[in-house]
C-alpha cells in the first residue's frame, strides 16, 4: 500500500500557519506522486492539538493510521512520540484511539465527513522524570490542563490551587506585587469550574512561593503534583457488575481500576491478571488462581454495547504492552477467509523501556521551543525563564496543606474569559554554557513574541548561584523528590560547606568526622520528625473534633433542645476542642521556623508537659463515652433522629461513620503515649535531662490503662451499632452488652447449583451470620449458633482454601480468598466455639428471618426493593465486601494505635 504524505495548515482563529509546522499550505489537489497509481479518495482530516489549535491534514482514505500519526509527530518534531496518540469520538460519544495498523476508512466509529481527531497523551507515565525532553513534559502539562478542564482529574481545592499556581508560574512568570496587588489578576481566567475568590487567593498564595522557578521546573512540579492524584491518567468507562451495580473501569500503568462513582474500590494489578478477553458485551478478567487474594478466578463486567467493551479491551492490551513488556513481538494480522477466530489486535508501538533507550540513543542537539501564552503580560517580565533543553532539573513540588477533609470537584482549565488580547508567547534563549544540549525549534505560537528579561538567569545560572550562596543563609525545607524525602536540611548544609572548613583539620581521621556528622544529623532529625508527626496528626485530630463540634452541631441543631445522644456528646467534646484549638496554634507557631530545628527537643518537652496537664478534660469523656453510645443505640430507633443522622453521614465532610469519630479522643491519647515514648527514648540517647517527661509519661500511662479497656469495649459496641444499621431482613436485637463482635469479612459459599457465590460473614460471640449485598444493605440469609457448630476440613473439598461448617440443622461449605484468610477464620471460629461451650449462661434468643426461602439466591424483586439513596460505602463492611478481605476487633484497635495523618489516604488506596 502506497502512503500519501500529509501536509498541515492551522485552522486557528488567526488563520495563520502553525509556527511549529514547516510544511507549505495545502493545495486543493495533491502534489504529483503523492498518491498511489490510479489515485484514491483523499480525506481532509482536522487534528485538534494540545494547544487548542486545529491543523488540517490531507491523507488518502486507504492509508493506515500510522501515516497520519507520524506526520503529526513530524510536524511537532516529537521524539518521544509513543507516549501520545490520536483520539476520536463516534456519534454516541465513545472515544477511541486511532488504530495505527488499520486503514482510516475502516476505523470503528470514525466519520469520513469532516473527521476530527484529538492529539492526546495516551500513556501517562507514573514518573514524569523519565520524560527526557522538556518539550515532551510541556505537552504532558497541556494534557493535564485539558484533563482538569474536562473533569478527568478531580481533587480538592488545595491541590487544584497548587496545580493552577504552577500553570501560572510557567506561563506568566514570577509573582510581582507591583503588577498583581491582589487576586483579581486571576479573575479573567478560569482554572476550575467552581472558581471563586477564596480559590484565587489560594492560587496567588502558592504563586508567591514559586519565585525563581523556570518554566521547565514549574512544568515538572505540575506533573509531579498531578501524578499523585488518584485519578491521574484515569479515563472512566461505565460498566456494571454481575449484580447490576453501576461501576466505572479505568486502565492505567498499574492495571485495571474499578471505581464506584469516583471512589476507587479495587485495582486488578497486571501481576494478578492472567488473561483479558471480551465476549459481546461481557468484559472478562481472568486472574491467577492462587496467591493474589481475590475470591474467584474470573471477574465479569457488562457494557452497554460490544463496541464499548472491545474499546476498553484494546486499551488494556496497549497499556499492558507499553508498561509491562520489555519487547512486544510484531505479529502480522492474518485475514481469515471463512470464520473469524476473534480480534487480532495487538499493541504495535514501542514499550516504555524501548522508548527510554531509543531517546537516549537518538538524542540530538536541539533548539529551544516557544510556549503558548494565555496570560496577559505585564510591562516587565520577572521570572527566570531561560532554560536549557535537555538540562538536569529536579521536581520540587509543594505539599498542598490545608483543609482536605472536604473533597470538592475543583477541576478545570485555564480558559480566558475575556477577549481583549490575543495569545502571546515567550521565547526562551539558549545559554552560552558549554556542553549543554539544545532542542530544535518547537513553536506552538509565534505571535507577539516577547524576549525574556536580560536580567533573568538560566536554570544553569541559578544552580551556580546556589553554590556560591552565603552559607549562613537558611536553606528551605527539602521537598519530596521522586518518592524519597531528604532527611534534613543539615544534609544539604553539610554538602554546601566550603572544603576549607574540614581540610584544615588534618589530624582528624575522615571516618571519625563522618561518624560524628552522621550522629549529629540523626539526633537532630529524630526530634524534628517526631515533632512533624505530632503536628500533622494534631491537624487531622483537630478537624475530626470540628466535624462533631461544628458540623454535627449545626446539622442536629433542631434536636439539641431535647436530651439525646448528640447533646451529650457535644457537652463532652466542646472543652476538648477548645484546648486543642489553642494547642494547634501553639504548635503551628513554634514549628513554622525551619532555622530553629535544634530547639525541637525543648519544644517537644514543653508541648507534652502542656498536654498532660490538661488530661483532666478527658477523664469525663472516658467515663461517659459508653453511656453516649448506649443513648445513640436507643435514639437510632426514633424516626426523626435516624433521618437527621443518616443525612449527615451522607455529607462529604463526614468521611467515616459518625460513630467512629466518637472514638477519636480515646485513640488520640494512645497516640500521645506512643509519641511520648519515642521522645523519652530520644532524650535518653542524648543523655539529656528528661525528668519532666518521665513524670508526664507516668501520668499518661496511668490514664491509658483505663483508656485501653474503655476503647476495646467502645469499639465492640460501635461495631454492633454499625452492623445493626447495615443488616436487613431479620427480627431481633443485635446490640447487646453481653455480645462480642469478633470478625467480619468476605467468604464464598458453595452451592450445588451455582458453585461459589460471594457472601459476607459476621462472627459474634454467640452466632455466625451470613448475608448478601442487596442494593445498599446486606440481607441476612442465615445464622449458625456457635454452641452446636463444628468445623471440618475434608480432602474432597472443591477448593484448597475450603472448609465446612455444620450444626444440627444444616452444613455449609465456604472458601477463603487465600490460605491466610482461611486460617484466620478457622482460628477465630474455633476459639469462639470453645468459649461458648464452656459458658454456662443460657443461650440467647436468635434472629427470626423475614424471608423463609433457602436464601442461596436473591431475586430481582429484592434487588429493586431498596430506595435510591447513596450507599454508605465508607463503612468497614462495604470495604471488606469490595476488597474481599476480613478484619477482626483486634485489627480495629491496632489500627487506631498506628493511625497517621490523612495525607496518606491516596498512597494506601494504591497498594
Amino acid at each position: 500500500m502506497n502512503m500519501v504524505d500529509c501536509e498541515g495548515v492551522s485552522l486557528a482563529s488567526s488563520c495563520t500557519k502553525l509556527p511549529h509546522s514547516r510544511s507549505a499550505e495545502i493545495s486543493k489537489t495533491p502534489p504529483p506522486g503523492a498518491g498511489p497509481k490510479g489515485g484514491g479518495k483523499m480525506l481532509a482530516i482536522r487534528v485538534h492539538m494540545l494547544d487548542d489549535n486545529i491543523t488540517l491534514f490531507q491523507v488518502q482514505a486507504k492509508a493506515v493510521g500510522r501515516v497520519l500519526f507520524e506526520q503529526v509527530c513530524k510536524q511537532l518534531h516529537l521524539l518521544e512520540a509513543d507516549y501520545f496518540g490520536l483520539e476520536y469520538q463516534d456519534h454516541s460519544g465513545i472515544r477511541y484511539w486511532l488504530d495505527l495498523e488499520k486503514q482510516l476508512s475502516r476505523q470503528v466509529g470514525l466519520s469520513l465527513v469532516e473527521p476530527l481527531l484529538h492529539f492526546c497523551v495516551k500513556f501517562y507515565t507514573p514518573d514524569p522524570a523519565q520524560l527526557e525532553e522538556e518539550f515532551t513534559r510541556y505537552l504532558f502539562c497541556l494534557q493535564i490542563k485539558r484533563d482538569l478542564a474536562q473533569g478527568h482529574i478531580q481533587c480538592n481545592d488545595n491541590t487544584a490551587a497548587l496545580m493552577a499556581s504552577y500553570i501560572v508560574q510557567a506561563e506568566c512568570g514570577d509573582y510581582s506585587a507591583d503588577d498583581y496587588p491582589d487576586h483579581t489578576y486571576l479573575s479573567s481566567y478560569k482554572f476550575v469550574q467552581h472558581q471563586d475568590r477564596e480559590l484565587e487567593k489560594k492560587i496567588m498564595d502558592n504563586h508567591k512561593k514559586h519565585i525563581g522557578q523556570s518554566p521547565a521546573e514549574a512544568d515538572l512540579n505540575l506533573l509531579e503534583t498531578a501524578r499523585r492524584c488518584e485519578l491521574y491518567g484515569m479515563k472512566m468507562h461505565p460498566a456494571k457488575d454481575h449484580e447490576g451495580v453501576p461501576l466505572n473501569l479505568a486502565v492505567a500503568h498499574m492495571g485495571i481500576s474499578v471505581f464506584q462513582s469516583y471512589a476507587k474500590i479495587y485495582t486488578f494489578s497486571w501481576a494478578k491478571v492472567r488473561k483479558i478477553s471480551f465476549k459481546r458485551k461481557r468484559f472478562l478478567i481472568k486472574l491467577h488462581p492462587d496467591g493474589y487474594g481475590y475470591y474467584k478466578d474470573v471477574v465479569e463486567f457488562f457494557f452497554e454495547s460490544r463496541n464499548e467493551c472491545k474499546n476498553l479491551w484494546k486499551k488494556c492490551v496497549e497499556n499492558h504492552g507499553f508498561f509491562r513488556c520489555n519487547v512486544v513481538k510484531r505479529v502480522p494480522r492474518q485475514r481469515t477467509r471463512v470464520l473469524s477466530r476473534g480480534s487480532s489486535f495487538r499493541y504495535s508501538g514501542k514499550t516504555q523501556k524501548q522508548m527510554v533507550e531509543f531517546v537516549r540513543e537518538n538524542y540530538v542537539k536541539r533548539q529551544n521551543f516557544q510556549r503558548s501564552q494565555s496570560f496577559r503580560q505585564s510591562s516587565s517580565v520577572h521570572s527566570s525563564v531561560a532554560t536549557n533543553v535537555g538540562g538536569s532539573i529536579s521536581a520540587r513540588p509543594l505539599i498542598p496543606f490545608g483543609d482536605n477533609s472536604i473533597v470538592s470537584v475543583s477541576c478545570g482549565s485555564m480558559v480566558h474569559v475575556g477577549a481583549e488580547e490575543g495569545s502571546q508567547s515567550r521565547t526562551f534563549q539558549p545559554t552560552t554554557t558549554t556542553n549543554q544540549m539544545t532542542a530544535p525549534r518547537h513553536t506552538l505560537q509565534d505571535q507577539h513574541t516577547i524576549i525574556a528579561d536580560s536580567g533573568s538567569a538560566s536554570l544553569n545560572d541559578s544552580s551556580m548561584n546556589a553554590r556560591n550562596t552565603n552559607y549562613n543563609h537558611v536553606l528551605p525545607q527539602p521537598p519530596k523528590l521522586n518518592g524519597t524525602i531528604l532527611s534534613s536540611n543539615s544534609e544539604l548544609y553539610d554538602d554546601l560547606k566550603p572544603h576549607s572548613e574540614t581540610d584544615g583539620n588534618e589530624n582528624h581521621k575522615p571516618e571519625i568526622l563522618e561518624k560524628e556528622t552522621k550522629k549529629k544529623k540523626t539526633t537532630l532529625d529524630r526530634a524534628y520528625f517526631i515533632g512533624k508527626e505530632l503536628l500533622m496528626t494534631e491537624r487531622t485530630y483537630k478537624r475530626d473534633l470540628e466535624l462533631i463540634n461544628l458540623w454535627a452541631r449545626e446539622a442536629f441543631s433542631s434536636l439539641l433542645e431535647e436530651p439525646n445522644y448528640m447533646s451529650q456528646l457535644l457537652k463532652l467534646i466542646d472543652p476538648i476542642d477548645d484546648f486543642h484549638s489553642a494547642l494547634l496554634k501553639d504548635m503551628e507557631y513554634h514549628f513554622s521556623s525551619q532555622e530553629n530545628r535544634s530547639s525541637y527537643d525543648t519544644r517537644l518537652s514543653d508541648l507534652f508537659c502542656n498536654i498532660v496537664k490538661q488530661l483532666h478534660l478527658y477523664v469525663d469523656y472516658i467515663d461517659s463515652v459508653k453511656g453516649v453510645l448506649h443513648t445513640l443505640a436507643s435514639n437510632l430507633s426514633q424516626g426523626t433522629f435516624d433521618v437527621v443522622y443518616a443525612t449527615f453521614e451522607k455529607n462529604k465532610v463526614c468521611y467515616l461513620p459518625l460513630t467512629l469519630f466518637i472514638l477519636k479522643p480515646l485513640q488520640r491519647l494512645l497516640h500521645y503515649s506512643s509519641l511520648l515514648d519515642r521522645v523519652v527514648d530520644h532524650f535518653v540517647s542524648m543523655n539529656a535531662d528528661c525528668q519532666d517527661l518521665d513524670e508526664a509519661k507516668s501520668d499518661l500511662m496511668t490514664l491509658n490503662k483505663k483508656v485501653s479497656q474503655v476503647l476495646a469495649d467502645s469499639e465492640n459496641y460501635v461495631q454492633l451499632i454499625e452492623l445493626s444499621r447495615d443488616l436487613v431482613c431479620f427480627e431481633g436485637k443485635l446490640i447487646d452488652d453481653d455480645r462480642t463482635f469478633i470478625r467480619q469479612g468476605c467468604l464464598t459459599k458453595f452451592s450445588q447449583k451455582k458453585g461459589y457465590q460471594q457472601r459476607m460473614f459476621f462472627l459474634l460471640s454467640d452466632m455466625l451470620i451470613y448475608c448478601n449485598l442487596v442494593g445498599q444493605k446486606f440481607k441476612v440469609h442465615g445464622q449458625q449458633p456457635l454452641r452446636s457448630l463444628n468445623l471440618e476440613e475434608r480432602e474432597d473439598n472443591p477448593s484448597p482454601n475450603s472448609f465446612t461448617m455444620y450444626s444440627e440443622k444444616r452444613a455449609i461449605t465456604v472458601c477463603g480468598s487465600s490460605q491466610e484468610e482461611k486460617n484466620k477464620w478457622i482460628k477465630d471460629i474455633s476459639s469462639a466455639v470453645e468459649i461458648t461451650k464452656r459458658d454456662d449462661a443460657p443461650s440467647k434468643t436468635f434472629f427470626s428471618l423475614k424471608c423463609s426461602n433457602s436464601a442461596d439466591d436473591v431475586s430481582e424483586k429484592d434487588k429493586n426493593s431498596n430506595d435510591a439513596t447513596p450507599q454508605r460505602s465508607n463503612t468497614t463492611v462495604h470495604v471488606c465486601w469490595h476488597r474481599n478481605t476480613s478484619v477482626c476487633l483486634t485489627d480495629h484497635i491496632s489500627a487506631a494505635q498506628n493511625q497517621l495523618s490523612g495525607y496518606l489516604t491516596t498512597k494506601i488506596q494504591e497498594q
